[in-house]
């Protein structure tokens, strides 16, 4: 069961997909339907299987069954139409890579022979770079840049083949809160103006709470999805993590507390929009 999404082409739909490891299920029937510029979260506990997911998404990772379709056709790898930012490099900073060389990479990284070159290919790389505000990062050294610069870069890099879809590896990780905003801010930007679907996966919703549609929770191999005032109840993620869970709400925050081994997220609600919608359970 999924959530429809009204008057939005349907971009990404996920039907019983599930991922083994031997005897080890890593994902459960999931099942999703995401439209055509939807701002989505992906949240869940470590090994929940968000990385899972992804790889499933960008076709590198087969499920064991069920069918994912992009713009309704079977995902493959290396789709032109997803576009894919990683976690932060790491880079020395004597590399002798420039922002341009990083982002030039999104152009002809995976290709054999000889790159793309010209006048064309310095204007798909000038317009990217202008794309995410990071036309005077062009000639730094990357391995000199703070994170947010270089996730700015690699935002840019993915955008280099128009995709209909970004997916971002917990882009926010080892950012400062002003640099995690920037980019957050960013990348809502982005989606609104190109129509890009965004799935962003992160450990600190915070960020994402005024910008996103809907959230994508996983835990123990399963996913709920819906607007985070549906997904984030009590009886939901009881539901989900398979014992008793207690979402509070304090001060403008939630706070998410249960099992023996208590867990705790916590969220800032400071600016929320609230709004109605379905949730579903796979």
């Amino acid at each position: 069961m999924t959530t429809t999404w009204d008057a939005r082409e349907e971009i990404l739909a996920l039907q019983k997909v599930s991922v083994h490891f031997g005897q080890r299920t890593v994902l459960s029937e999931i099942d999703l339907s995401i439209g055509g510029g939807e701002f989505i979260g992906l949240i869940g506990p470590n090994g929940a299987g968000k990385s899972t997911l992804l790889k499933v998404l960008l076709g590198l990772l087969p499920p064991s069954s069920g069918s994912v379709h992009v713009l309704g056709r079977a995902v493959r790898r290396g789709s032109a139409v997803i576009g894919y930012v990683p976690q932060k490099i790491h880079l020395d900073p004597g590399t002798p890579l420039t922002g341009r060389d990083l982002v030039g990479l999104g152009l002809d990284g995976h290709r054999f022979g000889f790159a793309i070159g010209g006048r064309h290919r310095r204007e798909r790389i000038d317009d990217a770079l202008r794309s995410v505000d990071a036309t005077h990062l062009a000639q730094s050294p990357v391995g000199r840049l703070s994170g947010g610069e270089q996730q700015r870069l690699l935002i840019a890099q993915a955008l280099l083949t128009e995709p209909k879809i970004l997916l971002l590896d917990e882009p926010l990780s080892n950012l400062d809160i002003k640099s995690a905003r920037e980019v957050v801010r960013l990348v809502a930007r982005i989606s609104r103006e190109r129509g890009v679907t965004v799935m962003l996966v992160a450990h600190d919703m915070n960020p994402l709470l005024d910008v996103m549609d809907r959230i994508v929770y996983l835990a123990h191999g399963h996913a709920v999805i819906g607007p985070v005032d549906a997904v984030v109840q009590s009886d939901v993620l009881s539901g989900l993590y398979g014992y008793p869970v207690e979402v509070l709400r304090t001060r403008n925050r939630i706070l998410v507390v249960g099992g023996q081994d208590t867990e705790l997220e916590d969220w800032n609600l400071a600016g929320e929009e609230h709004c109605d919608g379905g949730v579903a359970v796979s």
